[in-house]
């Protein structure tokens, strides 16, 4: 049986960065994956360029029922630390919009990065190797890791086998079977990051629109708002603002679109039934939404595209309280499949915020998706990963 200072399950964000910073420090270190390729869905990322960081990274962006825990881990590798990373290795990147950095050229060079890191520190990855079992001996505090290959002995186990999202990629719940098998908490998981699905009168109403995109605010029930783009889908709505929202939204909850996000809906109909009394509302509201957007929207509130004078100020107040607070009742998500991230998992109660070792079982880690810590969208889940696989890796 090979005995290693500390094995790594989950050779995705946190992994990588755990493996190569563990390594450094002179330990000697295990990556294994199930799948044949390292970093999958940071490749996937982005487009494919891999949002990797942001430059506004702060504790309030991310979900966690311990809304501290992530304070700790994210002040001690921050993101201009990742930024200098990828400085020392050459590779080009841009600002999208809101602090997004994002590769000039391809996620691919992320891996690399990482790849080469655990390398030159000495840390071994091995992949295409499931794990089939588990155990823990407390006389002698070490695990034994049952892979088809043989028997592999650590004193430290560390998982980083992240959430539910993407199971085509090869996500599992592992990691929370692994917390269960040894009591940890582990709290509900949900789809985060998500496109919205329609109720059937909204969904084929708004079909019409599919690969439109508007700028709009998405306002939750909690009261949680965001103002990016919304895309129409053949099955509801994406975009920015919608997946941003996903995060917010519980099943059964009404969620508010504001279409006109950067005007008064009122002083704009007003003005324009003063300027262009003659013109219809249609054709108003066309020269600040698509065309489209405007015809079907107006149909499915019922409002007659009839010129603007016609409309008392009474009814215009209506119609514009509608347009800034568009009220939609969203079916569901798309699930799992397509989401970005997991929320849920983990219950960070069980953890230290400083080391991420299971507080009732030694020698026991969990990194990145894996732990109920949800980020934002635009590189806040990748920097978690960096910081949680780093901060874990001081500890090894």
């Amino acid at each position: 049986m090979t005995h290693w200072d500390c094995i790594i399950i989950g050779a995705g964000a946190a992994g990588l960065m755990c493996a190569a910073e563990a390594a450094k420090r002179g330990v000697n270190v295990l990556l294994l994956d199930h799948a044949k390729q390292a970093g999958k869905k940071i490749l996937i990322s982005g487009g494919g360029r891999c949002n990797f960081t942001n430059y506004n990274i702060e504790p309030s962006a991310y979900l966690s029922q311990n809304p501290h825990f992530c304070k700790s881990a994210l002040s001690r590798y921050t993101q201009w630390d990742f930024i200098g990373l990828v400085s020392d290795y050459g590779i080009a990147y841009h600002e999208k919009t809101l602090g997004q950095l994002f590769c000039d050229d391809s996620a691919k060079e992320i891996v690399s990065m990482l790849m080469s890191e655990c390398t030159k520190a000495g840390a071994k990855v091995q992949l295409r190797t499931a794990v089939q079992e588990v155990t823990y001996d407390a006389e002698s505090s070490t695990y034994t890791v049952l892979t088809p290959n043989g028997k592999l002995e650590c004193n430290k186990l560390v998982i980083a086998s992240g959430g539910l999202s993407m199971p085509k990629l090869g996500a599992t719940g592992f990691g929370y079977e692994i917390a269960q098998q040894f009591g940890l908490d582990v709290l509900p998981t949900r789809a985060g990051l998500v496109p919205f699905t329609l109720q059937p009168d909204e969904k084929s109403h708004f079909e019409p629109l599919s690969g439109v995109s508007v700028n709009a605010r998405i306002t939750t029930q909690d009261g949680t708002s965001f103002n990016e783009n919304i895309l129409f889908t053949h099955r509801g709505l994406s975009g920015p603002a919608v997946l941003q929202g996903s995060s917010y939204w519980a099943p059964g909850e009404d969620v508010s679109i504001d279409i006109l996000p950067n005007e008064s809906a009122i002083d704009f109909l007003l003005k324009a039934k003063t300027e262009q009394g003659d013109k219809s509302i249609k054709t108003v509201l066309a020269t600040v939404l698509a065309k489209r957007v405007a015809e079907l929207w107006l149909e499915y509130e019922k409002i007659e595209a009839k010129p603007l004078k016609q409309f008392s100020e009474n009814q215009l107040e209506a119609i514009a309280q509608r347009l800034n607070a568009w009220t939609i009742k969203p079916s569901g998500t798309e699930g799992y499949r397509t989401a970005e991230v997991t929320l849920g998992g983990v219950n960070t109660n069980e953890l230290s915020s400083k080391t991420m070792e299971a507080k009732k079982q030694p020698g026991l880690y969990f990194i990145g998706e894996v732990m109920d810590v949800t980020g934002w969208l635009g590189g806040y889940n990748f920097q978690w990963a960096w910081s949680s696989g780093w901060a874990c890796a001081q500890a090894l």
